[in-house]
């Protein structure tokens, strides 16, 4: 079976390497869309410290069901349309004791410290497949990193009485504005591409703020009265965007962070103070965002084609990771086929 690995920075190759068999507890898939991620351009780009080498990257599936192996529920049959959770849990660590397995100390992801989904069939347990009902296999690759918008927004405890700042617009980003919005929350979007703003315009966002034109911080105080955003939801991971979420968050407010800057950010530490912030991490997604996101996908009437930049095959993937790399705010999702 054809697999794409990543042997090296700047590097893509299709490999071909033996067709897996389901064992017991497991189930045999075949990846029809693998998205590719920001963690999956950082691997490509060498700044991945957490994958593993010469990774096969994705966790973003889209699949159907090839065969089940002996001890699996008699619900998973051969032909369902499924997705997965790429994510792993110990059980023994701290986060696994107090019931919060997505943040697991000891995660390891499908395509970061563990090889991926980029290849044409991947054997995994059954308890990591997902069913899915009313679903193409290729937007089926899209709940994923829509479930880790959700379960920021989630971890962010947004209301119908919140404004939400989000910083973002793509995939994940686009998942907090959905989620908030259907919290009755009043969302402002934040990017450098009119594209992605008009988008989450479309998702529900009232406002829409360009970043590379416009001052953030002014336009939040003019939206909201001079109060400030209930909660940011950081999407980015810069440090730009880590300062500007604290200066633009309200007294007693919430700050999300999802991305993480590769350099160092320095804060005016007084504003976590004197403002009695709220700041909280959010990794990974549940499986009640899982559940979310397909009801939403199930419901929404948006063409979900405007969320993917482009679907490659094994053989263009690099090309295609290069267009990626080289103009990173104009991409929303890259899929590759298989």
């Amino acid at each position: 079976m054809k697999a794409i690995t990543i042997p090296a920075p700047q590097q893509m190759t299709v490999v071909d390497l033996p067709k897996p068999e389901a064992k017991a507890g497991e189930v045999l898939l075949k990846l029809e869309y693998v998205g590719f991620c920001g963690s999956d351009l950082n691997t490509f780009l060498g700044r991945n410290a957490m994958a593993k080498e010469n990774v096969i990257p994705g966790h973003e599936i889209g699949a159907v069901i090839e065969t089940v192996g002996e001890g699996c529920p008699e619900t998973l049959k051969p032909g369902m349309v499924v997705t997965v959770n790429p994510y792993t849990n110990c059980g023994q660590c701290a986060a696994c004791r107090n019931g919060r397995v997505n943040a697991c100390q000891h995660n390891e992801t499908l395509g970061v410290q563990r090889d991926g989904a980029m290849r044409e069939y991947i054997a995994l347990p059954w308890q990591k497949i997902i069913p899915v009902k009313g679903i193409s296999t290729r937007d089926s690759a899209l709940i994923e990193p829509m479930s880790v918008g959700f379960h920021a927004v989630d971890r962010g405890q947004v209301t119908d009485i919140d404004t939400v700042l989000v910083f973002g617009c793509g995939m994940v980003g686009l998942g907090a504005v959905v989620r908030a919005v259907q919290r009755g929350a009043v969302v402002i979007a934040v990017d450098l591409s009119e594209e992605k703003l008009a988008i989450a315009k479309e998702l529900g966002a009232k406002y829409g703020i360009n970043s590379a034109e416009e001052n953030v911080v002014e336009k939040v105080m003019e939206y909201t009265d001079g109060y400030g955003a209930d909660c940011v939801v950081e999407a980015v991971g810069a440090p730009v965007t880590y300062v500007t979420a604290i200066n633009a968050v309200s007294f007693t407010g919430r700050v999300v962070c999802i991305g993480y800057s590769k350099n160092p950010v320095e804060f005016e530490t007084k504003y976590f103070v004197q403002k009695e912030l709220d700041i909280r991490g959010s990794r990974n997604a549940n499986p009640s965002d899982f559940r979310a996101v397909m009801r939403y996908l199930e419901k929404t009437e948006v063409p979900m084609e405007r969320f993917i930049s482009g679907i490659a095959t094994p053989e263009t993937a690099i090309d295609i990771m290069k267009e990626w790399a080289a103009a990173p705010a104009q991409v929303f999702r890259i899929l590759v086929k298989f």
